[in-house]
Protein backbone atom coordinates (compact mmCIF):
# COMPACT_ATOMS: atom_id res chain seq x y z
CA UNK A 1 0.00 0.00 0.00
CA UNK A 2 3.09 2.21 0.94
CA UNK A 3 4.64 1.79 -2.50
CA UNK A 4 1.04 2.41 -4.76
CA UNK A 5 1.01 5.91 -2.25
CA UNK A 6 4.74 6.55 -3.48
CA UNK A 7 4.23 5.68 -7.35
CA UNK A 8 1.07 8.14 -7.22
CA UNK A 9 2.25 10.80 -5.72
CA UNK A 10 5.42 10.28 -8.37
CA UNK A 11 3.28 10.63 -11.12
CA UNK A 12 1.15 13.44 -9.88
CA UNK A 13 4.70 15.56 -9.18
CA UNK A 14 5.50 14.19 -13.01
CA UNK A 15 2.34 15.47 -14.42
CA UNK A 16 2.45 18.37 -12.63
CA UNK A 17 6.40 19.30 -13.60
CA UNK A 18 5.23 18.48 -17.07
CA UNK A 19 2.33 20.87 -16.63
CA UNK A 20 4.44 23.57 -15.95
CA UNK A 21 6.87 22.93 -18.28
CA UNK A 22 4.21 23.18 -21.07
CA UNK A 23 3.06 26.45 -19.55
CA UNK A 24 6.84 28.14 -20.20
CA UNK A 25 6.84 27.33 -23.40
CA UNK A 26 8.84 29.74 -25.93
CA UNK A 27 9.23 29.82 -29.48
CA UNK A 28 11.08 31.58 -32.08
CA UNK A 29 10.54 33.05 -35.65
CA UNK A 30 12.66 35.22 -37.79
CA UNK A 31 9.53 37.71 -38.61
CA UNK A 32 11.58 39.43 -41.25
CA UNK A 33 11.94 35.85 -43.25
CA UNK A 34 7.79 35.05 -42.43
CA UNK A 35 7.20 38.63 -44.21
CA UNK A 36 9.28 38.13 -47.04
CA UNK A 37 7.83 34.84 -47.78
CA UNK A 38 4.26 35.97 -48.09
CA UNK A 39 2.67 36.74 -51.33
CA UNK A 40 1.05 40.17 -50.15
CA UNK A 41 4.42 41.32 -49.68
CA UNK A 42 5.71 41.58 -53.29
CA UNK A 43 2.52 43.12 -54.12
CA UNK A 44 3.03 45.93 -51.70
CA UNK A 45 6.77 46.09 -53.00
CA UNK A 46 5.97 46.41 -56.62
CA UNK A 47 3.33 49.09 -55.69
CA UNK A 48 5.69 50.65 -54.04
CA UNK A 49 8.27 50.78 -56.77
CA UNK A 50 5.77 52.02 -58.87
CA UNK A 51 5.34 54.93 -56.67
CA UNK A 52 8.89 55.01 -56.30
CA UNK A 53 9.31 55.48 -60.60
CA UNK A 54 6.67 58.44 -60.27
CA UNK A 55 8.56 60.54 -57.52
CA UNK A 56 11.88 59.67 -59.93
CA UNK A 57 10.40 60.87 -62.55
CA UNK A 58 9.15 64.06 -61.26
CA UNK A 59 12.45 64.26 -60.26
CA UNK A 60 14.21 63.90 -63.28
CA UNK A 61 11.82 66.63 -64.77
CA UNK A 62 12.80 69.42 -62.70
CA UNK A 63 16.23 68.56 -63.21
CA UNK A 64 15.99 68.77 -66.86
CA UNK A 65 14.33 72.18 -66.47
CA UNK A 66 17.32 73.53 -64.54
CA UNK A 67 19.74 71.72 -66.41
CA UNK A 68 18.21 73.55 -69.83
CA UNK A 69 17.61 77.07 -67.97
CA UNK A 70 21.24 77.00 -66.45
CA UNK A 71 23.09 76.32 -70.30
CA UNK A 72 20.52 78.71 -71.73
CA UNK A 73 21.79 81.52 -69.17
CA UNK A 74 25.19 80.36 -69.81
CA UNK A 75 24.84 80.91 -73.53
CA UNK A 76 22.99 83.87 -72.98
CA UNK A 77 25.12 85.55 -70.45
CA UNK A 78 27.36 87.58 -72.32
CA UNK A 79 24.39 89.73 -73.62
CA UNK A 80 22.59 90.53 -70.14
CA UNK A 81 22.53 93.28 -68.37
CA UNK A 82 23.23 93.02 -64.36
CA UNK A 83 19.61 93.34 -63.65
CA UNK A 84 18.90 90.36 -65.83
CA UNK A 85 21.47 88.04 -64.81
CA UNK A 86 20.81 88.82 -60.95
CA UNK A 87 17.53 87.37 -62.05
CA UNK A 88 17.80 84.79 -63.74
CA UNK A 89 20.55 83.32 -61.29
CA UNK A 90 17.89 84.10 -58.67
CA UNK A 91 15.55 81.84 -60.85
CA UNK A 92 18.39 79.24 -61.09
CA UNK A 93 18.84 79.41 -56.97
CA UNK A 94 15.31 78.96 -56.21
CA UNK A 95 14.66 76.13 -58.70
CA UNK A 96 17.41 74.23 -57.22
CA UNK A 97 16.43 74.75 -54.08
CA UNK A 98 12.87 73.28 -54.93
CA UNK A 99 14.49 70.40 -56.53
CA UNK A 100 16.78 69.69 -53.03
CA UNK A 101 13.27 70.52 -51.06
CA UNK A 102 12.23 67.94 -53.20
CA UNK A 103 14.48 65.30 -52.85
CA UNK A 104 14.37 65.24 -49.29
CA UNK A 105 10.78 65.21 -49.04
CA UNK A 106 10.04 62.13 -51.70
CA UNK A 107 12.76 59.88 -49.43
CA UNK A 108 10.33 60.76 -46.13
CA UNK A 109 7.10 60.37 -48.72
CA UNK A 110 8.44 57.00 -49.90
CA UNK A 111 9.41 55.49 -47.00
CA UNK A 112 5.86 56.54 -45.53
CA UNK A 113 4.08 55.09 -48.61
CA UNK A 114 6.06 51.78 -48.13
CA UNK A 115 5.14 51.96 -44.58
CA UNK A 116 1.00 51.92 -45.61
CA UNK A 117 1.45 49.65 -47.81
CA UNK A 118 3.36 47.08 -45.76
CA UNK A 119 1.13 47.46 -42.40
CA UNK A 120 -1.35 45.46 -43.65
CA UNK A 121 0.93 42.80 -44.04
CA UNK A 122 3.02 42.80 -40.89
CA UNK A 123 -0.55 43.01 -39.20
CA UNK A 124 -1.63 40.10 -40.80
CA UNK A 125 1.60 38.35 -39.32
CA UNK A 126 1.37 39.19 -36.19
CA UNK A 127 -2.19 38.12 -35.97
CA UNK A 128 -0.60 34.47 -37.66
CA UNK A 129 1.87 35.04 -34.77
CA UNK A 130 -0.78 34.91 -32.46
CA UNK A 131 -2.77 32.18 -33.48
CA UNK A 132 0.15 29.79 -33.51
CA UNK A 133 1.24 31.00 -29.90
CA UNK A 134 -2.16 30.28 -28.55
CA UNK A 135 -2.78 26.76 -30.31
CA UNK A 136 0.60 25.68 -29.09
CA UNK A 137 0.48 27.21 -25.66
CA UNK A 138 3.19 29.30 -25.99
CA UNK A 139 4.06 31.91 -23.56
CA UNK A 140 5.98 34.36 -25.90
CA UNK A 141 7.09 34.39 -29.39
CA UNK A 142 11.02 35.86 -29.98
CA UNK A 143 11.86 37.69 -33.07
CA UNK A 144 14.99 36.52 -34.06
CA UNK A 145 15.54 38.05 -37.46
CA UNK A 146 18.80 39.84 -37.76
CA UNK A 147 20.06 42.41 -35.84
CA UNK A 148 17.04 42.32 -33.84
CA UNK A 149 15.49 40.25 -31.01
CA UNK A 150 11.68 41.32 -30.37
CA UNK A 151 9.18 39.56 -28.34
CA UNK A 152 5.96 39.40 -31.04
CA UNK A 153 3.52 37.72 -28.45
CA UNK A 154 3.11 37.06 -25.11
CA UNK A 155 0.40 36.30 -22.69
CA UNK A 156 -0.99 38.62 -20.60
CA UNK A 157 1.15 38.50 -17.60
CA UNK A 158 2.26 40.83 -14.40
CA UNK A 159 3.62 44.25 -15.28
CA UNK A 160 6.58 44.14 -12.48
CA UNK A 161 7.96 47.52 -12.97
CA UNK A 162 7.23 49.10 -9.77
CA UNK A 163 8.22 45.90 -7.64
CA UNK A 164 11.87 45.82 -9.54
CA UNK A 165 11.42 49.74 -8.69
CA UNK A 166 11.21 49.10 -4.86
CA UNK A 167 13.52 46.46 -4.92
CA UNK A 168 16.14 48.68 -6.49
CA UNK A 169 15.40 51.59 -4.15
CA UNK A 170 16.98 48.99 -1.42
CA UNK A 171 19.76 48.20 -3.08
CA UNK A 172 23.18 50.23 -3.07
CA UNK A 173 23.97 52.62 -5.63
CA UNK A 174 25.54 51.98 -8.95
CA UNK A 175 29.25 53.26 -8.80
CA UNK A 176 29.60 54.94 -12.68
CA UNK A 177 33.23 54.50 -14.12
CA UNK A 178 35.54 56.98 -14.27
CA UNK A 179 32.88 59.61 -12.79
CA UNK A 180 34.31 59.19 -9.65
CA UNK A 181 30.76 59.17 -7.80
CA UNK A 182 31.10 57.56 -4.53
CA UNK A 183 28.60 54.68 -4.06
CA UNK A 184 25.36 55.93 -1.91
CA UNK A 185 24.75 60.05 -3.83
CA UNK A 186 22.42 58.39 -6.58
CA UNK A 187 24.94 59.30 -9.28
CA UNK A 188 24.53 63.12 -8.10
CA UNK A 189 27.63 65.04 -7.83
CA UNK A 190 28.21 67.20 -4.87
CA UNK A 191 29.16 70.62 -6.03
CA UNK A 192 33.06 71.61 -5.60
CA UNK A 193 33.41 73.37 -2.57
CA UNK A 194 34.14 77.12 -3.18
CA UNK A 195 37.09 78.63 -2.38
CA UNK A 196 37.04 82.31 -1.39
CA UNK A 197 38.50 84.45 -4.05
CA UNK A 198 41.35 86.71 -3.03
Amino acid sequence: MNTTMKKIALIIAAAGFVTYAQAQKIAHIRFDSLVTMMPETKVAQDAAQNYLKGIEQELMTMQNEFETKYKEYLEKEMHMSELQKRNRQEDLQQLQKRIEDFRSQAQQDYQMKYAELTAPIITKAKQGIEAVAKEGNYKYVLDTSIETTNVLYSEPADDILNAVKKKLDTMPKAVIPGTGVPQGTGGIKAPPPSTPKK
